[in-house]
């Protein structure tokens, strides 16, 4: 009764862990905003950094007034901009900006760089395989040559592409090349459901295969990779490493791989426009339509910005609604229309190119006979006025749904017949009731209705719309095409029936869209535990925190019983041992024993994290048995020894009928305790190679940058887990107890006189 009264307790505690974070994420300390590296000499300004960058201490030179504060966990500190408990981080841009893209909302990158670093491979001074250095650089070289290490950046690095391509492994591999790598740095190395993936993994399976050799990779915390490296415990480190001076002190490097800049996130409550002019978006994530010449026009204007691909338009905008993209890139009729539509968005006065557009017809006899037709009926609108009254009605219309659409379904077929291929893309063209309509398909129907010819329109994607009409499927196209020289080339463009130009679209200024908290809980789930199967990767993370417990309690309490066995007739030698070890082991701090265990110790033994971690923990519960057993045994009455004696008893069976089952209620609830405690404990095995629960919730993290529901969702399985092994020791207590055993077990070996 009392076990499952823990367990709810500890259910209780869970959800009021949960309603207290979500009580202190609405919680701001600060409304300072950050548009300018300038804004942060503010005094009593917070300003977070990766505790390892040199950038810490360039940062208490440049800002001299502000509070710097040590990070070791981005999605942290990623959470602390979002909450305003820091006014900005200072990391790498393309990290952060991985972080927004994936779902991070609330925050938003300067567009200015602090520093700039270079990222390189690092290499272990007691490598096993012999010129490393020269061999990974003529490695580098060839790849550098024939394009392989730009290609590897731009899907990798620019374009997020996650596929791993095939890499051809050595028949008879000779060897092994160790990698260090930490899992955790997207997109250069992290977890891809239950394998590694990245720039720098996919780096290291081509170096294995130019070398001959198989691989084996060693995840490691960041913490402690370079530490590793030093000792030997791999070859070299592939996880986006910088190359500082500091670290150059230590272990060599490869030659450079690609430089990395560092700029501030900062925090986007949506309060004030974000962004005012082309000139903020030189570093911006701008979203394009596939199959558009948007990106010419956006690469032209801002040459440094990132391209973002979407296959319609309303994606695009839903990707700067929700922060995946700085701007997006769209016709200046089109964002006019869009907002009337929606009132969070607007658009850029600036033009990023003058365009006009046009019908396109396929290069032949038809389509040239069609296009002249055409172009002298436009010409003929142009100079009656008729065609700036229609721009008037289509481009100023507040609300398009109330200006009457012609239905060309009923033109009848006199002479001929049309085939006009579109997308949606107001005001030009859109979908209503079943019926195609807009600007450039009421020029199209007026044409064909003055023309005897039939008209039939049909809505296709963006990027078969120019391949539908070459192939001749369809006799024209439209919707906003731009006409441009390379276009004219492989197809005919009527006579322009507007003028404007490419703008971005941006995000208004206004209060932060309310989100349901059901399914913001229901999103992170999915990201949490379905996508990719990651449910997996937290039973591989149980799976070896139980086996790290169960056997460090197993070996732990036999360690710790045999050692106390041996000391308990008074042996100087053997308490004085025992005593400098127990103060030894419980007066370090149990990272510190992991590591010296790992790196010192087995520093030259080939043997895996999860032994050494069951080692270590091994002598920390068999220390904490020991002390248990020494004050249990001394709380039994000396009168109970000599009692036993007086019966006939031997020391042997004194100690194991008489004192120990009366030792055990006095220890076992401490006994219990130390078992909760041993299991949360495991959380620090991370720290030698070690994927445990807290490691995997991690690298989860890493992916998905849910920062709360990973972390709650392993606090929840720590709960489970402990409160199922006290309930197993609770089983157990229960037997050993001398009240609950029978008076025939109590008096067995006792000679009757």
């Amino acid at each position: 009764m009392s076990v499952r009264k823990g367990i709810l307790r500890g259910l209780c505690a869970v959800f009021g862990l949960i309603l207290v974070a979500l009580s202190v994420t609405g919680c701001s300390r600060s409304e300072n905003v950050i548009t300018s590296f300038e804004d942060l000499k503010k005094p009593k300004t917070k300003i977070g950094v990766t505790f390892d960058l040199p950038e810490y201490d360039m940062l208490k030179r440049d800002y001299p007034d502000a509070d710097i504060i040590p990070y070791n966990d981005l999605q942290l500190a990623y959470k602390d901009v979002k909450n305003g408990r820091i006014d900005a981080f200072v990391n790498a841009r393309i990290e952060m900006k991985f972080a927004i893209d994936n779902g991070i909302t609330g925050v938003r990158l300067l567009n200015d760089n602090y520093s700039k670093h270079t990222v390189a491979i690092g290499l272990s001074p007691k490598a096993r395989i012999s010129d490393l250095q020269t061999k990974i650089n003529a490695f580098l070289k060839e790849l550098r040559e024939d394009g392989t290490l730009d290609d590897m950046y731009k899907r990798w690095v620019i374009n997020g592409d996650e596929d791993m391509p095939e890499i051809k492994k050595p028949e008879n591999p000779s060897f092994t090349l160790r990698v260090g790598t930490t899992g955790t740095v997207v997109p250069y190395s992290y977890y891809k459901g239950t394998e590694l993936n990245g720039y720098d993994i996919e780096l290291a399976y081509r170096f294995a295969a130019w070398l001959g050799a198989d691989i084996e990779f060693k995840v490691y915390d960041f913490n402690g990779i370079i530490s590793a490296a030093e000792s030997g415990d791999f070859d070299c480190i592939m996880s986006d490493l910088y190359k500082t001076d500091e670290n150059s002190e230590v272990i060599p490097f490869s030659d450079t791989l690609f430089d990395v800049e560092l700029t501030a996130m900062v925090k986007d409550d949506g309060s004030a426009s974000r962004i005012t002019s082309l000139s903020e978006l030189k570093n911006g994530n701008i979203a394009v339509m596939t199959g558009t010449n948007f990106p010419e026009h956006v690469l032209k204007a801002l040459p440094d910005a990132t391209l973002l691909y979407f296959n319609t338009s309303a994606d695009c905008v839903n990707a700067v609604k929700n922060g995946k993209a700085d701007a997006a890139a769209y016709d200046e009729p089109s964002a006019r229309y869009l907002m009337t539509e929606d009132s969070t968005v607007t658009f850029l006065p600036e033009f990023l190119e003058k365009l006009d557009y046009g019908y396109i017809f396929q290069k032949s006899e038809k389509g040239e006979e069609l296009c002249g037709k055409l172009d002298a009926y436009i010409i003929k609108l142009k100079e009656s006025g008729e065609l700036q009254a229609m721009q008037d009605k289509w481009f100023d219309s507040k609300d398009l749904s109330a200006v009457e659409l012609p239905d060309y379904r009923e033109l009848p077929e006199v002479n001929g017949k049309i085939d006009c291929a579109t997308i949606e893309g107001p005001p030009f063209s859109f979908m209503s009731d079943g019926l195609m309509g807009g600007y450039e398909i009421e020029i199209l129907y007026l044409f064909c209705r003055d023309s005897g010819l039939a008209l039939d329109v049909t809505e296709v994607n963006m990027d078969a719309l120019i391949s539908a009409v070459q192939s001749g499927k369809f006799d024209t196209a439209c919707c906003g095409i731009s006409i441009t020289e390379e276009r004219k080339e492989s197809m005919l463009f009527s006579e322009p029936d507007y003028s404007g130009g490419t703008v971005l679209v941006v995000k208004k200024g206004g209060a932060a869209e309310n989100v349901n908290f059901f399914e913001s809980v229901a999103e992170a789930f999915n990201k949490t535990f379905v996508r990719e199967n990651r449910w997996i990767m937290f039973l591989e993370g149980i799976g070896t925190t139980v086996l790290i417990t169960v056997v460090s309690v197993i070996l732990g309490t036999a360690l710790g019983f045999f050692v106390f066995m041996r000391c308990r007739k008074g042996n100087k030698a053997a308490n004085a041992i025992t005593r400098f070890c127990i103060w030894l082991i419980h007066g370090m701090p149990v990272v510190v024993l992991l590591m010296i265990l790992y790196y010192i110790v087995f520093g030259k033994v080939d043997i895996s994290g999860t032994i050494v971690s069951i080692i270590g923990f091994t002598l920390i519960f068999g220390s904490s048995v020991f002390s248990m057993l020494k004050s249990g045994v001394g709380a039994v009455d000396s009168g109970q020894t000599e009692a036993a004696y007086a019966l006939g008893f031997t020391d042997r069976r004194t100690f194991y009928r008489v004192i120990l089952p009366q030792a055990l209620p006095h220890f076992m609830p401490a006994y219990k305790g130390e078992i909760t405690s041993l299991i949360k404990a495991t959380a620090v095995v991370g720290y030698v190679t070690v994927q445990d629960l807290t490691k995997m919730g991690d690298i989860v993290r890493s992916r998905t940058y849910e920062a709360f529901f990973p972390l709650i969702a392993v606090a929840v399985i720590y709960f489970v887990l402990a409160a199922l092994l006290t309930l197993i020791v609770s089983k157990i207590e229960i037997r050993v107890n001398p009240r609950r055993r029978s008076k025939e077990d109590i008096l067995k070996g006792v000679k009757n006189v």
